[in-house]
């Protein structure tokens, strides 16, 4: 059984650009499904570690849960630690890479949900059909902008 999908997509942007707008948690319902409703206090744009609150998209229906943004503009890396009302915790961890002529590529490592072992078959695999969705989609949004 696999435990993680790696995807990425090459965006014709730089990657100080990419960076600044994935690492703003503000922008995830605008590229991501999953994402209802984010709230966040302060300065969303500062790209360092931020604790919020987020409305999640499952099959089930909308699910509130603690949401923190681990990013740093050093290292262009974006992490997120989802806190479900049930204390679980789901991750997904993202680095955008610098290429040449204002062009990047922004890597995603997709980890299981955070439920039963006996529930995770093709959980995994649905979850990274729709990441690869997401992925055209903040693509369409970079390069256009």
């Amino acid at each position: 059984m696999k435990f993680f999908d790696v995807q990425s997509t090459q965006i014709a942007t730089s990657a100080d650009q990419a960076y600044g707008y994935i690492a703003n948690p503000a922008h995830l319902p605008l590229w991501t499904n999953a994402f209802a409703a984010i709230e966040f206090e302060g300065n969303t744009r500062t790209g360092s570690n931020l604790s919020g609150k987020a409305q999640l998209q499952t099959p089930s229906g909308a699910v509130p849960i603690e949401l923190e943004v681990r990013a740093s503009r050093e290292s262009r890396t974006i992490d997120w630690i989802m806190t479900f009302p049930d204390q679980s915790v789901a991750t997904a961890f993202s680095r955008v890479i610098e290429l040449p002529s204002d062009q990047c590529v922004y890597s995603f490592v997709l980890t299981p949900p955070p439920v039963p072992l006996e529930a995770l078959e093709g959980a995994l695999e649905q979850q990274s059909g729709i990441l690869l969705e997401e992925l055209k989609k903040l693509k369409g949004i970079l390069e256009n902008d």
